[in-house]
């Protein structure tokens, strides 16, 4: 019996992908092991810290690194860490930077929410966010007349929740603030390449640990040493209340180690996704497919569009159905406006997308002989 069903919750069979609302992702024996151990044991958390960096700094090929208990913290920190560098007074005044360098600057289409807002992380940091452009359209110009002698630092969102098009690209971006001696920051959360934006020559890169990753909750700032210093040091700031415990250090080490043995599996997603299709393929109502992630990853999702007049039921009401069901069933939902669910295949365990298939057939046969 799983540990949630001795809490007397629900099980849940998670088709959403790396999910915060849903506990992010299942990690291997290795990283539960790694847990387990740190949380039985000791250890100077300083000391522990700038180990996790070097380990950081191994495996993404940046100068240094430094853990979070998540990227959303990791921009929080970064953000402070661009304003006060060092400076421990101005480390303790966070996140009133009243008069000091303090804008981040970011594009209108990457001012996403997440779960939270990408502005209200950079305002926790001291952060006072300067949007340019428009929400589908950005030029260059727009960025070189927003910076100004209190601009901090660029920030760039790479996410399957910003606009796609319109938006000026990360070489473009990186090259202005180049150009002006200004950070570069890229919020890469689930981004599955954990050295392409260094590699590129970003100043600071954001990664959940939690997500392609596939560790504990957790999270890592990797980039230029004096930056991941500054980001170590918010820990006597304000990312005090966000902190990581050894628990989750330990558990992120152990992830980051098994990363580079982890296998391209994206035909056994397309394998798993056309199988859930052809289940479904007689269903009145439903027309499915196979789409690749909004961003570009390697990711194969099955698409279910909904037509309302023929299912019986919007793909809101089936999507409700799902998830107050027990297994609650929770697919991804980004476009059930317009009537389209969609079965992320990575966090599901094996034979679940079957369970799936199964438990649309009998909601709209219900529904449709009633």
């Amino acid at each position: 019996m799983s540990i949630f069903a001795q809490f007397g919750l629900r099980k849940v069979i998670n088709a959403s992908g790396k999910m915060t609302a849903l506990g992010a992702s299942a990690v291997s024996d290795e990283v539960a092991d790694a847990l387990k151990r740190a949380a039985q044991d000791y250890v100077d958390i300083e000391e522990m810290m700038e180990f996790a960096g070097r380990v950081i700094a191994e495996y993404t090929g940046a100068e240094d690194g430094c853990p979070t208990c998540g990227a959303a913290a990791g921009i929080a920190i970064s953000t402070a860490a661009v304003i006060t560098g060092k400076n421990l007074s101005l480390i303790e005044r966070m996140p009133d930077s009243e008069g000091l360098r303090n804008e981040i600057i970011i594009q209108k289409g990457q001012q996403v929410h997440f779960g939270a807002s990408i502005a209200q992380m950079v305002r926790l940091g001291g952060g006072k966010v300067v949007e340019i452009g428009n929400a589908n359209k950005v030029e260059a110009d727009h960025i070189k007349q927003a910076i100004t002698d209190r601009t901090a630092a660029l920030l760039y969102v790479k996410s399957h929740h910003a606009v796609q098009k319109g938006m000026q690209s990360i070489e473009t971006m990186m090259q202005i603030a180049k150009e002006h001696q200004i950070p570069f920051i890229i919020d890469a959360a689930a981004e599955e390449d954990f050295q392409k934006y260094i590699r590129m020559g970003a100043d600071i890169v954001i990664y959940s640990g939690g997500k392609a990753l596939e560790g504990p909750t957790s999270g890592l700032i990797c980039g230029k040493k004096e930056w991941m210093e500054a980001c170590r040091m918010q820990y006597k700031g304000i990312g005090r209340p966000m902190k990581i415990g050894k628990e989750g250090v330990a558990g992120l080490i152990a992830a980051l180690k098994q990363y580079p043995f982890k296998k391209d599996n994206a035909e056994e997603q397309i394998e798993r996704m056309t199988r859930l299709n052809t289940a479904l393929a007689d269903v009145k109502g439903l027309s499915c497919s196979i789409k690749q992630d909004e961003a570009g990853r390697a990711i194969y999702r099955a698409q279910i569009q909904v037509d309302a007049s023929n299912a019986g039921m919007t793909a809101a009401e089936l999507l409700s159905r799902l998830e107050t069901g027990n297994p609650a069933i929770f697919l991804r939902h980004h476009y059930v406006n317009v009537g389209i669910l969609a079965v992320d295949p990575r966090p599901l365990l094996e034979g679940q997308e079957d369970i799936i298939a199964s438990e649309i057939k009998r909601i709209l046969k219900e529904v449709q002989s009633s």
